[in-house]
């Protein structure tokens, strides 16, 4: 990923030498372990932690071998061996290549995991801040992008910090399924490896055993875990793409913070665009790359192809490097995001009571009129707010059908903003608890 959508405690974890010294502590911990069972001798053990573990390891002495060997792991053992000397023959006793690669794969996803769920965290609290501020901020809903009936900014938030509950929910479950390694040889038959150098490498590293590998840990994890981080993109987007439309001009109920010195446009002095809701939605739809492919790499030949390699190095670091990114603007944005609760009224008020038209039809018919009827005489006094800019209220207090079944009190009881919030604490007790 680019260094302009990157946050270096992420990129850390796909680095070159990240990457390297677990591959040593795998190795390493297997020692351990083989020591402890008697297959290799315990001064040997010791001696590949003291000089591998002081080892600095060299990136690009490493990417020299390989281009000899043609052969990542081979070339990691090569460099690894010049520094600990004899004993290195002992290193990688009964493994394969994909018992390092995998387990590594893992370890990061799940350090990777542990960041977005910091990350999400700071998402919810900025969520559930603006939530409470606004609680009772009146705004009108939408559907199909119409006017529709009052809401409130506090609703709007609350209901994006369930689905970010929800989603950070997910996360969980993504990282525990991924949190498995594989010290299992060739085909995962154990045949040169006992299982309990599995268990303890896993037990150190702070993963659980793989229950069934081949020469790989099965992809369906990989892909659960793609998967949750296009669900959380995605929920990214909505937030962002609520936001684009509410700082539209013609609506301009909220708008990103714009600092001194911003500039939106080079040619149009007086613009103010959504560029991080936009630039957000962009990110949304590079994290959903990841998805397909994550997929596609369950179905691999018998024990193993690797078909899935190319695509894990790429949609591993991009990925989270790229979540990591969205997630902590997105954060930004809310906590800063300026709400105008003013417009929110005026565009509320625009269409002269259409808002209320339901109250208006429920009430004629439990006043003995039919649905039929009933809808009949709202929608003709609401055409004429559509296509004469009338008063809702006033064309039905004027209309003889509606004020022979209901009085002009009960007619004006309808146009109550408040009855439309009046389970705003419910809804929030649901969501928050009893915070």
């Amino acid at each position: 990923m680019i260094p302009r959508y990157s946050r270096p405690e992420m990129v850390a974890i796909w680095s070159p030498e990240t990457r390297f010294r677990i591959w040593f502590e795998i190795e390493a911990y297997a020692c351990d372990a083989l020591a402890e069972i008697g297959v290799i001798p315990k001064e040997a053990a010791k001696t590949i932690w003291e000089k591998g573990g002081a080892a600095k390891f060299d990136v690009a002495r490493i990417d020299e071998i390989e281009a000899v060997t043609k052969h990542d792991v081979i070339a990691f053992l090569t460099h690894l061996g010049e520094f600990i000397g004899p004993d290195a023959r002992f290193v990688h006793q009964g493994m394969t290549s994909s018992d390092v690669l995998d387990t590594t794969l893992n370890i990061q996803l799940v350090r990777a995991a542990d960041l977005l769920l910091a990350d999400l965290d700071r998402v919810l609290a900025a969520l559930k801040t603006r939530a409470f501020e606004h609680k009772n901020t009146i705004r009108i809903g939408r559907s199909h992008g119409i006017h529709a009936e009052p809401t409130t900014m506090g609703l709007t938030f609350a209901r994006f910090y369930a689905e970010m509950t929800r989603n950070r929910a997910r996360l969980v479950a993504a990282r525990a399924e991924i949190a498995t390694g594989a010290i299992s040889g060739a085909v995962g038959t154990f045949a040169n490896i006992d299982p309990s150098v599995e268990e303890y490498v896993c037990e150190k590293l702070g993963l659980v055993p793989e229950p069934v590998s081949t020469q790989v840990i099965p992809r369906d994890r990989h892909a659960m875990f793609f998967a949750t981080l296009g669900v959380i993109a995605s929920s990214i987007e909505n937030v962002a793409i609520e936001i684009r439309h509410m700082q539209r001009t013609e609506v301009l109920e909220a708008e990103e913070f714009f600092s001194p010195g911003q500039k939106g446009s080079s040619a149009m002095p007086h613009k103010r665009n959504p560029v991080l809701t936009e630039n957000l939605t962009g990110l949304a739809r590079l994290v959903r790359m990841s998805v397909t492919p994550a997929l596609e790499n369950v179905a691999l030949w018998h024990e193993r192809d690797i078909s899935h390699s190319s695509v894990e190095r790429a949609i591993g670091p991009d990925t989270t490097i790229t979540l990591d990114f969205a997630l902590n603007r997105l954060a930004s944005v809310v906590e800063k995001l300026v709400i105008y609760p003013e417009n929110m009224l005026k565009n509320l008020n625009k269409f002269r009571g259409l808002v209320h038209s339901q109250r208006v039809l429920l009430a004629l018919t439990q006043a003995g009129v039919s649905r039929e009827d009933s809808y009949r005489l709202v929608q003709r006094n609401a055409m004429k707010v559509w296509e004469q800019g009338a008063d809702f209220l006033e064309e039905l207090l004027s209309d003889k059908e509606v004020t022979a079944a209901l009085s002009e009190q009960e007619i004006r009881e309808k146009f109550d903003l408040g009855y439309h919030t009046k389970h705003v604490d419910t809804i929030f007790k649901r969501v928050f608890g009893q915070s």
